[in-house]
């Protein structure tokens, strides 16, 4: 059989059959812009191989005129072709892809019975969703499975994926109804399978050359999963893994996790007294407590000073809407089934919904008053509560919540003042990530899907306009781009900034979008030079994203060591008796008319202790006073991982702390 030849017989082989028929030359298109001639059919490996031995050992998958194939692929035509290693993200998805599959095999192993459903990558390492039946799977089982994974693997066996039937598939699925389910929805000419040591699986495709790449395994979690996501479904078991080329790299990447797990905002905001969260409020709904409503405040004024030095006005819009608000700006039709269902008034007829985006409120804004051109653009902005009804297994903490505050803001412009105002807007985002250190990002521009075009909304003469200001913004101001299709708004296309955090993971924070769409639905108009009506275009900007997942990510990249200028307790005072609580109080007060924040531990408690403590709560400045300070008017100060740094008058260290707030600032 094709699949238990070598790498190199199976090419040679293909290679044989397309001869007679393509015996022509072909160019090549490299990443670079370099174009080869290869006669056709040419497989990515053997383009790998003409450029040097070192590519063709490291390349495990490769990219054709935009569709990722296994390197075995046969190439008959002019193309583009990125040879993919380990180094690549994509690289990295064919290699746990193709380890998604010997997870399910090894599975299969032990649960002869188990029925799988779908194996695919995902940021880091990959899962598989199976029913287990009757059977349990649970920790215990981790390690058995990583030994089979491995053992399977170093039979270096090749992935051979090959078209099949519809009829043969659902005849080789007839036992598995989510298999079924899947091949039901699938055409005769759309159907494949992928086979290695004997082990079949319906796929799409893109994998490694052969099992014997994979050196390391890790099974990580099990968890409960609907099938298809669908809480009317069966709950499945998701099998969670991860797999390396070498096995410093799964030790690396373990010690990652376990600093990540030191870092789980969920730890750090129970710890440090953030935000808590209540069944009987509901899940997905965090609670402030004041420590967090500090903070938040803090994070607040920061932009809203930095929104007003940019000519942004502050707007407020009520928590709900009427439900016709949202039919006419399209979030009704594209997410009324993911919503809140509607709130029925004892009129009859009348439905409101929970707010779930701010944009059609400020559009209502911009239509109450009319407009010149001379007044664009207007710039509204609104720190907004939205609701979203994420289904209960994908909550997580602050960062998939059911309702969270965005940094919202709506720009209404004339067509001119599009790219002008967009790069505006990209400056204040690097504004926002410099000062808190967010450094390592990519900006993602995020287009249409090229095929499926039924998810938006709008004319292509808009889109492409809107697509064609993102891409010039982003060059004129040296952004590292990447483009992703699909990703776009259903109304726009979008900018959106992935940030890594101090353990290298990436978040979508910031996000910019161009909307031609929205004005055109709510009936929006300036008066032009000319004295005619025209459609004004608008930005649609939230640098933070939405307060809560941003604070979930400053306090894992921070490690809830917050800069000073951020922390809610900028200091605490320690009397080393009750009879210095008095000078305690008037020396708390004396910084509040500076505005720097802080509280008093007057506990009956030893002063180490309370420094200790102090340090746990990542509180930066520990103010020791006692019979000395009193009498000279100062205090003892000690800064958290410094150390003691002396005794110091008030009017020293409310200098020393502006000085050290404003070099927070870039």
């Amino acid at each position: 059989m094709v699949y238990a030849l070598s790498r190199t017989e199976n090419i040679t082989r293909k290679n044989r059959i397309f001869a007679h028929i393509y015996p022509f030359m072909i160019n090549i298109t490299l990443p670079d812009g370099s174009v080869r001639q290869y006669e056709a059919p040419v497989t990515p490996l053997q383009i790998a191989q003409s450029i040097s031995d070192g590519l063709a050992r490291n390349t495990i998958s490769a990219v054709v005129n935009n569709q990722q194939v296994e390197v075995s692929t046969p190439i008959t035509e002019d193309a583009t072709v990125q040879l993919l290693t380990w180094n690549d993200d994509l690289g990295k998805k064919a290699f746990w892809h193709s380890s998604a599959h010997l997870l399910a095999q090894a599975i299969l192993d032990f649960y002869p019975d188990a029925k799988l459903t779908i194996g695919p990558a995902i940021e880091n390492g990959f899962y598989y969703d199976v029913d287990f039946g009757d059977e349990t799977f649970s920790e215990k089982d981790f390690e058995k499975i990583e030994k089979k994974m491995l053992e399977n693997a170093k039979k270096n066996s090749q992935f051979h994926k090959y078209e099949v039937s519809k009829a043969d598939a659902l005849a080789e699925y007839k036992d598995n109804p989510y298999k079924t389910e899947l091949i039901e929805n699938l055409q005769d000419g759309e159907i494949t399978f992928c086979e290695h040591d004997g082990f079949t699986d319906l796929c799409r495709g893109g994998h490694i050359p052969a099992t014997g790449i994979v050196k390391a395994a890790k099974v990580l979690n099990a968890a409960g999963a609907y099938w298809r996501g669908d809480e009317k479904n069966k709950q499945l078991t998701r099998v969670y893994g991860i797999t390396f080329p070498k096995q410093k790299d799964l030790t690396e990447y373990m010690k990652r996790l376990e600093e990540a797990k030191r870092r789980d905002h969920r730890k750090l905001g129970k710890e440090l007294g953030i935000f808590t969260f209540s069944e009987k409020v509901g899940a997905g709904l965090p609670l402030w407590l004041p420590k967090g409503a500090a903070l938040r405040k803090k994070l607040e004024n920061f932009l809203t000073a930095a929104q007003k030095k940019a000519g942004y006005e502050m707007v407020i819009t009520p928590h709900i809407g009427n439900k016709e608000l949202y039919i006419t700006s399209g979030h009704y039709e594209k997410y009324g089934a993911d919503s809140f269902q509607p709130i029925k008034t004892p009129h009859e007829g009348e439905e409101f919904l929970l707010k779930p985006m701010n944009c059609p409120h400020h559009c209502e804004i911009y239509k109450s008053q009319q407009w010149s051109y001379k007044d664009l653009p207007k710039r509204f902005a609104e720190f907004g509560t939205v609701y979203r009804y994420e289904q209960s297994g994908e909550l997580h903490g602050l960062t998939r919540v059911r309702g969270f505050t965005q940094d919202d803001a709506h720009i209404f412009c004339t067509p001119d003042q599009l790219l002008g105002e967009f790069e505006k807007v990209i400056d204040l985002v690097l504004y926002v990530f410099n000062n808190l250190g967010f450094e390592n990002f990519t900006a993602q521009i995020s287009l249409r899907d090229k095929e499926n075009r039924d998810r938006y909304i709008g004319s292509d003469e808009n889109w492409e306009k809107a697509e064609n200001a993102i891409m010039t913004a982003a060059k004129n101001k040296g952004l590292n781009t990447v483009v992703e299709y699909g990703e776009a708004a259903f109304y726009g296309p979008k900018l959106d900034f992935m940030v890594k955090d101090a353990l290298g993971r990436s978040w979508q924070l910031g996000t910019i979008q161009v909307d031609y769409n929205l004005p055109e639905r709510f009936d929006l108009w300036y008066t032009g030079a000319d004295n005619e009506k025209h459609r004004p275009v608008m930005i649609h900007r939230a640098p933070f994203g939405s307060m809560e997942r941003f604070i979930a990510i400053l306090l894992e990249n921070t490690a809830g060591d917050f800069p000073l200028w951020l922390s809610p307790e900028q200091y605490i005072i320690l009397p080393i008796s009750e009879k210095y609580s008095g000078y305690a109080k008037k020396v708390s007060e004396l910084l509040e008319n500076h505005d720097i924040c802080g509280l008093i531990d007057d506990r009956n408690e030893k002063t180490g202790k309370k420094i200790r403590d102090a340090e746990l709560n990542k509180i930066p400045y520990m103010l020791i006073v006692g019979e000395n300070e009193e009498t000279n008017g100062s205090v003892s100060v000690r800064k958290r991982g410094e150390g003691d740094l002396g005794e110091m008058s008030i009017d020293d260290f409310v200098a020393k702390i502006k000085a050290e707030t404003e070099k927070n600032f870039n």
